[in-house]
């Protein structure tokens, strides 16, 4: 029986990238249902498509159509653009989604207790995507070289008998407090 929630709040998948947690997420949408589901940006890695690097398996569609079905059943689905899908933004002034998936670049959340949620992917506040675009596409090219290293790295702690280690969480919090400073 799956659990029902007023409302879920996904964001950074990045689908079509190999490192993508796509049985994960299909998982969890098959056990819960909430009446509003926030996809809120980088739901799919457009960066990687355009570079030729992507890697989009049959999980990835899965979720997908997780998604749809949840939309198809009377979910509110919202995708919220961010900056790996910013090739959605172009549609949002038309209304244009995908069926019944609405796409925006913001939503308002109104929580039980009648309090307003801002719901934004964030990248509009990030000092780097504003003002050296070239830097982020950078970065995410380094970002690919730490999750390779992440993957090596955690199949030797599993040799060694410890457990599961993010070294690519952790650089990128060290690498983004650096830079928030900066800004």
């Amino acid at each position: 029986m799956p659990h029902t929630y007023r409302s879920i709040f996904i964001s950074d998948v990045h689908l079509g990238t190999r490192d993508c947690k796509s049985e994960a997420l299909n998982n969890f949408l098959k056990h819960h249902t909430c009446d509003t589901l926030y996809l809120v940006g980088d739901i799919i890695d457009a960066w990687k498509i355009q570079r030729n690097k992507w890697r989009w398996k049959q999980s990835h569609t899965n979720v997908v159509r997780r998604v749809l079905g949840h939309a198809k059943r009377g979910t509110r689905v919202v995708f919220i653009a961010g900056n790996h899908d910013e090739f959605l933004r172009p549609l949002i002034p038309y209304g244009i989604g995908f069926g019944l998936v609405e796409i925006a670049d913001h939503a308002e959340h109104i929580g039980r207790d009648g309090r307003h949620y801002l719901v934004v992917h964030g990248d509009m506040f990030d000092g780097i995507t504003r003002v050296a675009p070239w830097l982020s596409f950078l970065g995410d090219q380094a970002y690919d070289v730490v999750l390779r290293l992440n993957s090596r790295f955690n199949w030797l702690r599993r040799r060694m008998g410890f457990g599961y280690w993010s070294l690519s969480r952790y650089l990128k919090y060290r690498v983004k407090k650096a830079v928030d400073f900066v800004f």
